[in-house]
């Protein structure tokens, strides 16, 4: 018979996996289970053949099949469009050995397919007599199946491979070897092209969509049924049949998958898939819930209670049984009991109310805003208790971006929580299976991929949690820490006391938000208010260095001399240094030793005054932090050097210290910090803070200040409690943010392979113009469209993360789409794409440089100045001109000499810097990357200015209810129910019931109304709000005006009572004994009192238009 394979043993080297994917292709006919797991077999012996044959491959730390395919140099030899070939057969053999679910022939011909390009590629690589083939399902021999048990396939899989000779030790005896083979794929890729074969829209679409259904454990044929007849459809002959529909172990269906092609977006399929629905819902009783999808995109629908969104995946069949159990076990949240051992304050409790209200109108995020110290772990804690009892949620993630934060959590939720079971995913002996993980952002990414169950399912399915917990939500959540939350589909719930509204950095956006609106805030001020935080106060001290800088002028005759001494061998004397240069590389004791005496002599002291309270000192930077303590060792010696110390990411052993100067009874008492301390650290002992640094961030700028804010009880002896705390400001801070409340907006830093990825992705699309289509510039830009393809074939399809733009992958990994790039595809491929690019290999400097160099090519052909980069590639060149004894440097001498010249950039060109950047890449690494250096003067510093001020509380500018509410009203006063009020018309009960549905429904609820406006009614307060209109207000009173023969003084007091009302709406009669109405004198006297009972009858009718409804 002939086979698919027969071609490989035409090459003797090839006997190593030659024999290994016959028997693959063979075993097809009685065992597909087998011949999945002998395709991966037959792929790992090609792939170790290839590391023992090509030495531009090195062997990784380990050599199992996955360390293999993924090492970076593997993936820089191969096709690129293999690699998800590659990827499909392992994962394929991976289910056939170790997980419950059949495998189909279809499947194993996919794989089949896949091992024969990649052994194909070895062909065209390393055959002399290399020949193109092409693969042959016709040829795949069939016959009766015999059914492999899971034991028998998993001692298959086991015992494969489990006497291979180590890697290492073939490539060692394969050196000849390696180096024929060399010229053998250097002849063949020059004249020869090798296409990987692809398969067709629809098996690409079903592949995906298959692959995903067994990812989350559905198991086809059982209870996972493809093209399932259903019958009373609303049309035709009445039968459709659904893609696919997932039944559960009760024989209901769980859910229905409609499909579309890849082609077409998903939403074509949503009614589709509601009509099957409805069919399955009649046939048995239970209403699915819906999936629509076309391979790319997919989205959900639980038509019961949420609305459709997009997913990243389908459920697992414990997951969708659930949801669909909860339809009838989920408890309403309308009248909740909070368990005042975890949370006993007023707002706590306000706020776990507020986020069940939220979740109970279908909303699947929630963002609390409350102030450090407040306690966000406890409302949390509180609320995952509730929401348990009332069975809406079963699993929970809870996220932080540091490990203390993450066991420190997990601490609190053991005490308050104890029959919840936990994991803290960073502790390997903690089992992930608990109903509550804890974790760092980069944790859970790892272990979305990495972490299976017993049966080699993954555990970490899309629906795996019910509810997510972002702590600190202001940080860490944005760019590509973003994708946990795209993967999950849960419910979020986000804590903060500073969230961030920039542009590139929006917590509201996460959690989709109106800016400043949270689900509930409390904030610092109110909680300072209710004595549950302390009030600080601020010592602003303007120090003149600090403010000013060093001028060498103003300095004494001596000081000038030791300027000079430091600064003259810099060539030109600096007339001054600025200020942001202190505490960068020029430290000045003096200057720090003032900021000490001063903490130390006005800083709150314990134990009777004797000593320092607990002291944070914000720093600069590591190497301000030390000299802080150096100097403070210097001037207090009498404290042993342990009083203070530096605590940082520099310091072994920091989380120790960090312990230490938590515990009120050892030392440090100083904590001289850097970033460390800035959030996260709860230490009530805190008195004094210290900012020896400037803050632009408002959000950081608040945490800092948070970290004195805690109550201490008995800190100053029995009975005697921290009453406030000392902020001690010598940069201006509290200054800047008077001037600018919302700082300065931080832009998200680009990593180095992102910033590349872009610039080219600039310079393809420059080069479609038409300047540019003569050869040398279009084969330039083939070769880069080449490399960038490259790289996006090259990402992982299995990854979460990837999986979530396959679209775009598949999309953009095709040249001829990039052949015509728009500014359209420019920015999809920029938001999508380049995050995901992988870092190669490369030094890092040539990479720096590659960047430089490309930046001036983008620059050269969009007409921008160039000076500073030119300067810069000079600058390089000439230290290279420098190391002409190292061959790589002298081969390049023509190069380096040219680009230091006037006459080379008279007339640089795009190809000339691509030369550049070729022939000089490699020689950046000979470069001493150069270090500034350190400079310590003791120049007189002096204090200009000290203000002791009260603390001043604005940090989050947050819309409350009240401010909503106003604004709405004042905003929409054209709406029917607001314009009848205000012109004094009467409303219908539609009208009311609108307005109810404004205000206790979208705008916030009834419960906040009453908490802001108490029981005044709806039509009373817009009323109030908005006021009456002039015209309106002057027709209510015209009859009475026109009817009287009124004087002055009674023509001024109704008058006065329209301008009254048109500004409040209505008017009391009680109002009219008070100002503005008492100095023209009481009703009684002005009027008659036939008058004065007309005039009240007026304001009475006026009063109850805004209650009354038409027809009531």
């Amino acid at each position: 018979m002939t086979s698919n394979f027969g071609f490989l043993t035409k090459n003797k080297h090839f006997n190593n996996f030659s024999i290994a994917c016959l028997e693959a292709e063979r075993s097809i006919a009685v065992s597909p289970a087998t011949a999945a797991i002998l395709s991966r077999r037959a792929l790992e012996l090609a792939v170790k053949w290839l590391y023992s044959s090509d030495s531009d491959l090195k062997v990784p730390y380990q050599d199992n099949l996955s360390s293999l395919i993924h090492d970076q140099t593997f993936r820089e030899v191969i096709e690129p469009d293999l690699f998800p070939l590659i990827k499909y057969i392992i994962k394929l053999g991976n289910m056939a050995a170790h997980s419950n679910g059949p495998v189909t022939r279809n499947e194993v011909v996919v794989s089949l397919h896949n091992l024969h390009q990649f052994v194909s590629w070895l062909d065209y690589c390393y055959s002399p007599d290399y020949t193109e083939q092409q693969f042959r399902a016709d040829l795949l021999p069939t016959g009766k199946e015999e059914p492999k048990s899971k034991e028998e396939l998993e001692r298959l899989f086991t015992e494969l491979g489990a006497k291979d000779q180590k890697l290492k030790n073939i490539v060692e005896e394969n050196e000849k070897l390696r180096q024929q083979l060399e010229a053998v794929k250097a002849l063949n890729t020059q004249i020869h092209d090798f296409n990987v074969d692809e398969i067709s829209e629809f098996q690409t679409r079903k592949q995906y969509i298959d692959v995903d259904l067994k990812d989350a454990g559905w198991v086809f044929g059982e209870d996972c049924v493809e093209e399932f007849e259903l019958q009373g459809m609303p049309f035709g002959s009445g039968t459709g049949f659904a893609d696919y529909v997932l039944f559960g172990d009760n024989g209901k269906p769980l859910a229905v998958v409609e499909a579309k092609r890849a082609s077409v977006s998903p939403e074509k399929g949503k009614h589709q898939a509601t009509l099957y629905a409805d069919c399955l819902e009649k046939q048995f009783g239970q209403r699915p819930i819906i999936f629509y999808t076309n391979g790319f995109k997919t989205f959900i629908w639980d038509d019961t209670f949420y609305s459709d969104r997009q997913v990243s995946g389908f459920y697992s069949k414990d997951e969708l049984q659930l949801r669909i159990d909860r339809r009838t076990n989920r408890i309403s949240l309308d009248n909740i009991r909070i368990n005042d051992a975890i949370s006993n304050r007023y707002y706590q409790k306000e706020a776990i109310k507020a986020v069940c209200e939220a979740f109970s109108r279908s909303s699947m995020e929630a963002l609390l805003v409350m102030a450090t110290g407040s306690g966000k772990t406890r409302t949390a804690i509180s609320l995952v208790d509730v929401l348990t009892r009332h069975q809406w949620i079963k699993n929970i993630l809870f996220l932080a971006d540091r490990t203390a934060l993450v066991r420190q959590a997990k601490n609190s939720f053991n005490t308050l929580l104890p029959s919840l079971s936990l994991c803290n995913l960073l502790d390997s002996k903690d089992n992930p299976g608990s109903r509550m993980v804890f974790s760092t952002y980069p944790t859970i990414m790892n272990a979305i991929d990495e972490t299976k169950l017993k049966d080699g399912q993954k555990l970490f399915t899309v629906g795996h949690f019910d509810l997510i917990i972002i702590d600190e939500a202001h940080r860490s959540i944005f760019k590509k820490y973003g994708a946990i939350f795209e993967y999950f589909d849960a419910l979020l719930l986000g804590l903060t006391a500073t969230p961030k509204d920039e542009v590139d950095r929006n917590t509201y956006a996460i959690f989709n938000m109106e800016n400043n609106v949270p689900t509930y805030a409390y904030e610092l001020e109110e909680a300072v208010r209710d004595g549950y935080l302390v009030p600080y106060n601020t010592v602003e001290t303007t120090v003149k260095f600090l403010e000013d800088g060093i001028h060498y002028d103003t300095l004494s005759d001596e000081e000038k001399e030791e300027y000079e001494a430091i600064f003259g061998d810099e060539g030109e004397l600096p007339e001054f240094i600025s200020s942001d240069k202190l505490n960068s590389w020029l430290f000045n004791d003096d200057t720090i030793d003032k900021v000490l005496a001063m903490v130390m002599d006005k800083g709150i002291k314990v134990e009777g005054g004797d000593k320092l309270g607990k002291t944070i000192i914000f720093a600069k930077n590591h190497n301000h932090a030390v000299r802080i303590v150096e100097r403070f060792n210097k001037l207090y010696p009498h404290y042993k050097g342990g009083f203070a110390q530096v605590i940082d990411n520099y310091v072994n052993y920091a989380q120790d210290l960090i312990d230490s100067f938590s515990d009120a009874t050892k030392m440090p008492q100083i904590a001289v910090s850097v970033d460390m301390l800035d959030t996260g650290i709860d230490v009530p002992e805190v008195v004094n803070l210290v900012f020896f640094k400037k803050v632009f961030s408002k959000a950081k700028f608040w945490q800092m200040i948070g970290r004195g804010t805690r109550l201490c009880p008995n800190l100053f002896g029995p009975g005697l409690d921290k009453e406030n705390f000392l902020i001690f400001d010598f940069c201006g801070n509290f200054e800047f943010f008077r001037v600018s409340p919302r700082g300065k907006e931080l832009k998200n830093a680009i990593g180095l392979t992102e910033r590349i990825f872009n610039i080219r992705l600039e310079l393809i699309k420059e080069l479609q113009h038409l300047d540019y289509q003569e050869p040398a510039y279009r084969e330039y830009r083939v070769t880069i469209v080449n490399e960038l393809t490259g790289q996006i074939r090259a990402l992982n399809k299995e990854s979460f993360v990837v999986k979530q733009k396959l679209l775009q992958v598949e999309k953009y990994s095709s040249k001829q789409k990039l052949d015509s790039l728009t500014a359209v595809d420019l920015q999809d491929i920029k938001e999508n794409l380049s995050p995901l690019i992988l870092p190669g290999s490369e030094d890092e400097m040539a990479k720096r440089f590659d960047s430089l160099i490309l930046t001036l090519e983008l620059a050269l052909m969009l007409g921008k100045n160039i000076t500073r980069g030119k300067n810069e590639v000079i600058k390089t060149a000439r230290v290279l001109s420098e190391m002409g004894t190292i061959p790589q440097v002298r081969k390049q001498k023509e190069v380096i000499e040219r680009v230091q010249t006037e006459h080379f950039w008279a007339s640089v060109n795009l190809l000339d810097l691509e030369e550049v950047r070729q022939a000089l890449r490699e020689l950046i690494k000979f470069i001493e990357p150069g270090e500034k250096k350190i400079y310590y003067t003791d120049f007189t510093d002096e204090i200009l200015t000290v203000k002791e001020l009260p603390g001043e509380y604005g940090g989050n500018e947050l819309q409350s209810y009240r401010k909503k509410v106003n604004q709405y009203l004042r905003e929409n006063q054209n709406s029917l129910a607001i314009h009848k009020l205000k012109t004094n018309k009467l409303l219908t009960k539609d009208d009311y019931l609108s307005l109810e549905k404004i205000l206790w429904n979208e705008l916030g609820t009834k419960d906040d109304y009453q908490r802001e406006f108490g029981d005044t009614p709806l039509t009373i307060l817009v009323r109030q709000i908005v006021g009456l209109d002039q015209r309106a207000a002057n027709e209510a009173f015209s009859e009475f005006l026109n009817d009287q023969n009124l004087d002055r003084r009674q023509i001024r007091f109704v008058k006065t009572i329209v301008d009254y009302v048109i500004k409040n709406g209505i008017i009391a009669t009680q109002v009219l004994q008070e100002e503005p109405f008492q100095s023209i004198g009481s009703i009684v006297d002005v009027f008659s009192l036939d008058s004065a009972e007309k005039l009240v009858s007026i304001i009475d009718r006026l009063n109850k238009n805004a209650t009354d409804f038409v027809g009531a």
